[in-house]
């Protein structure tokens, strides 16, 4: 019988999943960020020949996801466009869950799913299998490829430091913040957090909740903490609501 699992038990029953497959695992979701611990149980399925396959939504994995998933040799990525759906299944199990395989949703966001296998929900089983299938038959299968580690440089926002402190333009007086996707200076509006050529690029899917790299209000780094709806790290909300009033 399905069972219902809330955020602890989505990502508890994922990585046992995972571990447990003995021949085939597929694992769809829009966005990716591996754990250490995913990484490994992954690297030893794929140490182990397993049929391993990994469906997304874009391909603008973080840099070491990218070199990582390029190491792995065996595992078959693909490209769904359009994908939202998120569904992890092996031979015997499968997950249906609202979280992505992304580490800070396993961490910080309330998720729910429902855990059900194949001897005790054969119907429920099969269905999701098909529709997987599915997937995989329209998505593009794509060889992930090394990408460079930028060097750095005092130009390079990722690794300039920051004085959390509103910034202004010289010549009107105007409040800067910094885009949310590529940490470069923009006017700060809250809802507006991306510069226009970013906005442009997260404008084809418009997936408010997508995580991004940057804070809106401080340019530091936030680890997929910060999106559209969520533009401004939360240590930092109620100082930036205090000067910008918003």
């Amino acid at each position: 019988m399905a069972k219902f699992l809330n955020t602890t038990g989505v990502s508890y029953h994922l990585e046992v999943l995972i571990k447990k497959t003995k021949d085939r695992l597929i694992l769809v979701s829009p966005y990716l960020q591996f754990s250490d611990r995913v990484k490994e149980h992954l690297s030893n399925l794929n140490i182990q020949k397993h049929d391993i396959r990994i469906i997304y939504r874009e391909n603008k994995l973080q840099v070491d996801e990218n070199n990582w998933l390029e190491e792995q040799v065996g595992i078959r990525t693909s490209l769904c466009k359009n994908l939202h759906a998120k569904c992890y299944i092996n031979e015997s199990e499968a997950i249906i869950t609202s979280m992505n395989l992304y580490e800070f949703s396993q961490q910080n966001n309330n998720e729910m799913g429902i855990h059900f296998t194949k001897e005790e929900d054969p119907e429920l089983y099969e269905d999701t299998m098909a529709e997987v299938q599915r997937l995989l038959t329209i998505s593009d299968e794509i060889r992930v490829t090394v990408k460079k580690v930028p060097s750095e440089s005092n130009s390079n926002p990722e690794t300039k430091s920051f004085e959390r402190k509103p910034q202004y333009s010289n010549s009107n007086q105007i409040p800067m913040g910094y885009c949310i996707r590529t940490g470069m200076s923009i006017p700060f509006n809250i809802d507006k957090p991306l510069s226009y050529p970013a906005f442009q690029k997260w404008n084809e899917f418009g997936d408010p909740d997508y995580p991004e790299k940057f804070c809106h209000y401080s340019g530091e780094k936030s680890n997929g903490e910060t999106s559209v709806s969520r533009p401004i790290k939360r240590q930092y909300w109620k100082e930036a609501k205090g000067i910008f009033n918003f």
